[in-house]
């Protein structure tokens, strides 16, 4: 984002809308608080939450995400060293603390969705005007979840957020084989072997879509997300493979048997566009809506 120069078109002219940071930290809290769901992907729970006596904290703010991870966000207006390891500190009281925000997720969200959390993925979010390169090394150093966000204002109405560092404390192993993509056999209806190797390949070609992209196991679906998820892969059919993307359905062209429109329809995962595929040849066709995906997250 700091390479980035935004203009405003007047009259035939261009002028540059120059980047700034907030006026107080406060002012990104509220921003990202109000809009927490669109601009994260997670929904608010909690602001200035209170840790108790012994730890004497507040967490700036509380919510669970899309894949149903609780989560907690903590703002700085710029360059803070110890964002990280204070948020690390909120996100252990939260591990010992789970009986407390699934009341809080209750009273919130509703019963169904405090019975969903998990568990075994909580994250930290830092928002922040900007990270150093020893913020970045020690995120890859550790083992939790976290994602390093940068903000800038742009004139009155203008915020842009960009993904600095994000893990998901599952490193794949170096060197590590690339999956076989389907063999040209496998052009007709797939074997439950060659519908394993098609799984690979859409996981292949999800991740090679960019180097901000982090991967979360669910028992329902798999997950792919830069900030937000941009796709969701739920496990083989006997003859098809679902995947679920962000992008909006009325502007792909639906075509039957291959892109439904699920919204207001109950299915695994997130996103209102299905994707149905079977064949490789199918893979091939669905991969400009993947990047279409991708780009909207």
């Amino acid at each position: 984002m700091l390479g980035l120069k935004l203009f405003h078109t007047t009259n035939g002219g261009v002028s540059e809308v120059a980047p700034r940071l907030a006026e107080v930290e406060a002012d990104v809290q509220r921003l990202i608080v109000a809009h927490m769901e669109t601009m994260l992907g997670v929904w608010f729970l909690a602001s200035e939450y209170g840790t108790g006596p012994v730890h004497g904290g507040r967490i700036d703010s509380l919510g669970l995400d899309e894949n149903d991870a609780p989560v907690v966000v903590e703002y700085k207006r710029g360059t803070d060293a110890g964002v990280i390891n204070q948020g690390l500190f909120y996100l252990a009281w939260l591990m010992d603390h789970r009986a407390e925000f699934g009341y809080l997720v209750r009273e919130r969200l509703g019963v169904a969705a405090a019975s969903r959390v998990r568990w075994s993925a909580p994250r930290l979010i830092c928002v922040a005007g900007d990270f150093t390169r020893y913020d970045v090394h020690a995120v890859r150093e550790h083992r939790r979840s976290i994602d390093l966000v940068r903000y800038r204002f742009y004139g009155e109405r203008l915020v842009g957020l960009e993904t600095v560092a994000s893990v998901t404390g599952q490193t794949p192993a170096p060197g590590a084989a690339r999956r076989r993509r389907p063999s040209a056999r496998t052009r007709g209806h797939l074997t439950q072997g060659a519908m394993a190797e098609l799984a690979a390949a859409v996981d292949e070609t999800l991740l090679g879509l960019g180097q901000d992209i982090t991967k979360t196991e669910n028992r329902l679906y798999r997950a792919y997300r830069r900030l937000r998820n941009f796709a969701c892969v739920c496990p083989p059919q006997q003859t098809k493979l679902l995947v679920y993307l962000k992008a909006d359905p009325k502007e792909t062209g639906l075509v039957p048997g291959f892109t439904r429109d699920v919204t207001g329809l109950g299915h695994h995962g997130t996103g209102n566009l299905e994707v149905q595929l079977r064949t490789e040849r199918d893979l091939e066709q669905a991969q400009d809506l993947f990047r279409l995906s991708y780009a909207a997250a």
